[in-house]
């Protein structure tokens, strides 16, 4: 099972660190030498992640918890995938 971590803070929100996270996959993926098999599965569950998040919505429960005074429970988010079926 392959687990990605993705740690949001004050200046960047999880979609921001998810976008980063990708593009910096992405890179390694391109350099000239062998592909990396965890390297690819990393890559589709981040994109599979960045196009069916809810970012918005994220972000509103964020600003709510904010508001009220409450911690956020998204500082870690841990995305597990089955590295047969792609799910998340």
């Amino acid at each position: 099972m392959l687990k990605i971590e993705l740690v949001p803070d004050l200046t960047h929100c999880i979609e921001t660190v998810a976008k980063r996270e990708h593009a910096a996959v992405l890179k390694q993926l391109l350099t000239p030498r062998k592909g990396n098999k965890e390297l690819e599965e990393k890559l589709e569950i981040l994109r599979l992640f960045l196009e069916r998040v809810d970012f918005k919505q994220l972000r509103v429960e964020s600003k709510r918890q904010i508001m009220r005074g409450e911690e956020l429970n998204l500082w870690f988010i841990w995305i597990t995938v089955c590295l047969n079926t792609k799910c998340i």
